[in-house]
C-alpha cells in the first residue's frame, strides 16, 4: 500500500515521515525527487533558466533555491510557471519510483509530498494522511527553520491549500502540535492499523 503524506509548510511532515521509517516503512520523498529533477545539466533546470534567467543559478551551476523561493512566493504567476515546469518532471520520477516499489513486497510505502493535493496527485496513493499543526506553532517553526520575515512566512503559508481544505481530503490526520514522542505514538498506532 502507498500512503500519501502531506500537510502545510512547517507542519512536521518530515518528522512524521521519519517516524514511519522507524516503524519499517519505505519512504519516497517528493522534496528529494524535486531536487533530483533540477540537478545541473538536467532538462528541467535548463527550462527554468530559459524562463527565469541565469541568475537563479549558483556559481557552481546548481539551482539557487533561496532565490527561486523569493521569486515564486511573492509572485503567483511565477509560482505557476515554476510548477508547470517542475511538477511534470517530479510526477514522472515519482511514478517510476513508486511503480518499482510496488513490484516488491513492502508493508507500507510512504510518499511524502508537500504539494500532493495542490499538484492533483492524490491518485498516485492509496490512502492520504494529512499532518496538521497549530497555526501559531507553524509560523514559529517556519520563522526558525527558514530565517525569513514574518510577512514572508505568512506568504508561504498562504501559497498552499489551507489545513482545513487538506483535512477534507484526508483518510487520516495527525496533529503534530505536541511532542515528538506524541507524534511517534500516533504514527506507530497508524502503522499498526
Amino acid at each position: 500500500m502507498i500512503l500519501g503524506l502531506t500537510g502545510g509548510i512547517a507542519s512536521g511532515k518530515s518528522s512524521v515521515a521519519d517516524c514511519f521509517l522507524e516503524c519499517g516503512a519505505i519512504l519516497v520523498s517528493a522534496d528529494l525527487l524535486a531536487r533530483e529533477v533540477v540537478n545541473p545539466g538536467s532538462p528541467t533546470l535548463s527550462r527554468l533558466v530559459d524562463v527565469f534567467g541565469a541568475d537563479i543559478l549558483t556559481q557552481s551551476g546548481s539551482l539557487n533555491r533561496e532565490e527561486m523561493a523569493k521569486r515564486v512566493f511573492s509572485d503567483p504567476y511565477a509560482r505557476r510557471e515554476l510548477e508547470s515546469i517542475t511538477h511534470p518532471a517530479i510526477a514522472h520520477l515519482a511514478d517510476c519510483r513508486l511503480n518499482e516499489l510496488r513490484l516488491a513486497p513492502h508493508d507500507l510505502i510512504v510518499y511524502e509530498a508537500p504539494l500532493l493535493l495542490e499538484a492533483g496527485a492524490k491518485s498516485r496513493v492509496d490512502l492520504l494522511l494529512v499532518v496538521i499543526v497549530d497555526p501559531e506553532l507553524q509560523l514559529e517553526r517556519l520563522l526558525q527553520r527558514d530565517g525569513i520575515s514574518e510577512a514572508e512566512a505568512k506568504q508561504r503559508v498562504a501559497a498552499q491549500w489551507s489545513q482545513g481544505d487538506k483535512v477534507q481530503k484526508a483518510d487520516f490526520v495527525i496533529d503534530n502540535s505536541g511532542s515528538l514522542q506524541e507524534t511517534r505514538t500516533m504514527v506507530a498506532a497508524l502503522y499498526d492499523y
